[in-house]
């Protein structure tokens, strides 16, 4: 299993990478906000040879807006993953599953050479979605042991807690295979 982390402007532009094979960077969020530090971030994972994705935080509404939004803003290189934060927003609402699904389809559709996955928490995995759509792979926040989320379906990334910052693992041999698996979109 592979360690990594994702961070957004919470986190220091210089963040710490040793032992690490990838990032996940929140890129936008809605329609109109983006990450202050995506750039700098974004250079920090790259110059450490990390395997790079970027997220958009996903609101109820507008999701062709929204995914196109978030391509045009979220870096472009072979290789990057691409993510959907799916999740309760600051005013208590969330997305459907349609829109959630929609959101995946017409980004992977804007950007068909990159993966896209679905980041959700466990509750919201086994008690909002109802279509089990996850684009190309489900990353899945559930803060037990590393690698051992207490969910039935596969899984491509764990986020296992989020103290002192968000700490993930990858279902990966090695870094090779994961860069190998990101770029085959």
């Amino acid at each position: 299993m592979l360690r990594g982390i994702d961070v957004s402007s919470y986190q220091s532009s210089s963040y710490n990478t040793d032992g690490l094979s990838f990032v996940f960077i929140k890129a936008t969020e809605g329609r109109t906000y983006t990450n202050p530090k995506l750039a700098a971030q974004t250079k920090t994972a790259r110059d450490a040879g990390l395997v790079v994705g970027f997220y958009h935080f996903l609101w109820p509404g507008n999701l062709t807006a929204q995914a196109e939004y978030f391509v045009s803003k979220a870096p472009e290189k072979a290789g990057d993953i691409l993510a959907v934060d799916w999740e309760t927003t600051s005013d208590g609402t969330h997305a459907s599953n349609a829109e959630k699904d929609r959101f995946i389809r017409k980004v992977k559709e804007l950007r068909s050479n990159h993966r896209v996955l679905l980041y959700a928490n466990r509750h919201f995995w086994l008690s909002v979605d109802t279509t089990s759509y996850a684009g190309d792979g489900l990353w899945i926040a559930d803060y037990v042991t590393a690698g051992k989320p207490r969910i039935q379906a596969k899984w491509r990334f764990h986020q296992h807690t989020d103290n002192p910052l968000d700490k993930n693992v990858a279902d990966f041999e090695t870094k090779a295979a994961l860069r190998k698996w990101a770029a085959d979109a």
